[in-house]
């Protein structure tokens, strides 16, 4: 059975019991269409200074970041932060709910612990496949 943990270390974005709920069964599917059944994952909801300050020691960009997934290994998995402010702007910008950036920023940032990256158009497009996949098997659509 996977375990999931949730921290939340912000004030400034209520992030309620139903959208927990979400990202739980989001994290669950993601691992499983990976082959995953067990382990262990933590997300942390932070602050954009808190993402910026991550993003900067571990990635060497003095920025703010949506997303930072910091892998373990196959029985620990690892950890996620997501930036809720930042969350909250995208779902904005975007034009759909922050339960579903939020949940979009999880299972990128799952398919990142599992070893998926972005750097080239390629890799881009699996991961934008994975992803819509695990969101679309939820019913998690861009409304």
């Amino acid at each position: 059975m996977l375990n999931v943990e949730f921290n939340n270390q912000q004030d400034d974005i209520n992030i309620q019991d139903d959208i927990l709920d979400l990202l739980e069964k989001v994290i669950i599917t993601a691992a499983e269409l990976e082959g995953y059944s067990g382990g262990e994952v933590s997300i942390a909801f932070v602050s954009n200074q808190q993402i910026k300050e991550l993003n900067n020691k571990y990635r060497d960009k003095n920025e703010a970041t949506d997303v930072l997934s910091f892998p373990i290994d196959d029985e620990m998995l690892g950890d996620i932060i997501i930036s809720a402010q930042r969350a909250a702007e995208q779902s904005e910008e975007y034009a759909h709910s922050l339960k579903r950036e939020l949940a979009y920023l999880t299972v990128h940032g799952m398919l990142h612990l599992f070893g998926y990256d972005h750097h080239s158009e390629e890799e881009k497009n699996e991961m934008r496949q994975k992803e819509e996949r695990v969101l679309t098997q939820l019913g998690i659509s861009r409304d």
